[in-house]
C-alpha cells in the first residue's frame, strides 16, 4: 500500500501580474494548487494557462479584496474548487504617490484599504481552513517603505502595518500549525515600477540605473526573487519561522 498526501491549496492575492504572478507559478511548480485571485479576473486567467502548461493546477477568481461580501464569496469557492486553502500569500496592493500636502484623503484610504483590510479580510477569512487542518502558512508582502519613504505616506504606512499585523498573527495563530511572516521586497522590476518612472518623468532604464547603483548586489529584484522567499516561508520545513520580517532588497535594510 502506497500513502497518498493531499495537494495543499495555496491562494495568492494580486497574482495577475508582477510579482503576484510570479508567486502564483513558483507555488505551482511546488506542487500547490494555487488560486490566483486579482481584480483583473482575465489577467488572473492568463497567469492560470501558464501554470496549467507547466503542469500545475489552479483557478482563477475575480475578487475584489476590499469587499467582505466578495472575499467570503471567492475563499468558499477556492474550498470548493480546489480544497481548502493552508498557505495565503496577501500580495495584493495598490500605490496613490503623493506628497502628504497634496495627497487626498480618497488617495490615502485607497491605499490603507487594498493593503490592510484586504490582508485583513482575506486572512479572517482563510484561518479557519488553517486552523482545522492544523497546519498553515500566512506570507503578507510589506516593502522596504516601511521604512519611510518621500511621497509615500499612505504606502509607508500602510506596509508598516502589514508587519504589526503578520507579528499579531503569529502569536495568535501559532499554537494552531500556522506560522505567518512577512516579505518586504526592495526595488523589483514589475509594470508597477515602470509605471512609477513614468509618471516621475524617467525612462525605465535611467530610473532603474538611479536605483541600482545604491544596491549592494549590483541589479534590481525580479519578481522570483520574492517567489523564492514565498516558497520558502510557505514550506514543511519552515514551521519553526514565524513573526518574522525578511526584507529581499539586495542588501541589509536598517
Amino acid at each position: 500500500m502506497t500513502s497518498h498526501t493531499p495537494t495543499r491549496t495555496a491562494v495568492v492575492t494580486g497574482a495577475g501580474r508582477g510579482i503576484g504572478a510570479g508567486v502564483a507559478k513558483r507555488l505551482a511548480s511546488d506542487g500547490f494548487a494555487v488560486a490566483v485571485l486579482d481584480v483583473d479576473e482575465v489577467a488572473c486567467r492568463k497567469v492560470v494557462g501558464e501554470i496549467e502548461t507547466t503542469g500545475g493546477g489552479g483557478t482563477a477568481v475575480g475578487v475584489d479584496v476590499t469587499d467582505e461580501a466578495a472575499v467570503h464569496t471567492a475563499v468558499e469557492r477556492i474550498a470548493d474548487e480546489l480544497g481548502e486553502p493552508t498557505v495565503l500569500v496577501n500580495n495584493a496592493g495598490i500605490i496613490r504617490d503623493n506628497l502628504l500636502f497634496k495627497m487626498t484623503a480618497e488617495e490615502w484610504d485607497a491605499v490603507l484599504n487594498v493593503h490592510l483590510r484586504g490582508a485583513f479580510l482575506m486572512t479572517r477569512a482563510v484561518q479557519g481552513y488553517m486552523t482545522a487542518a492544523g497546519w498553515g502558512r500566512i506570507v503578507n508582502l510589506s516593502s522596504t517603505s516601511a521604512l519611510g519613504n518621500r511621497g509615500q505616506a499612505n504606502y509607508s504606512a500602510a506596509k508598516a502595518g502589514v508587519q504589526g499585523f503578520t507579528k499579531t498573527l503569529a502569536l495568535e495563530m501559532g499554537k494552531f500549525g500556522v506560522t505567518a511572516n512577512a516579505i518586504a521586497p526592495g526595488f523589483i522590476e514589475t509594470d508597477m515600477t515602470m509605471a512609477t518612472a513614468d509618471r516621475l518623468g524617467y525612462s525605465f532604464a535611467d530610473f532603474k540605473a538611479a536605483i541600482v547603483k545604491d544596491i549592494p548586489v549590483g541589479r534590481g529584484g525580479l519578481p522570483a526573487d520574492i517567489a523564492h522567499a514565498v516558497s520558502f516561508f510557505a514550506s514543511q520545513g519552515a514551521g519553526f519561522i514565524s513573526g518574522q520580517v525578511l526584507y529581499v532588497a539586495g542588501g541589509p535594510q536598517a
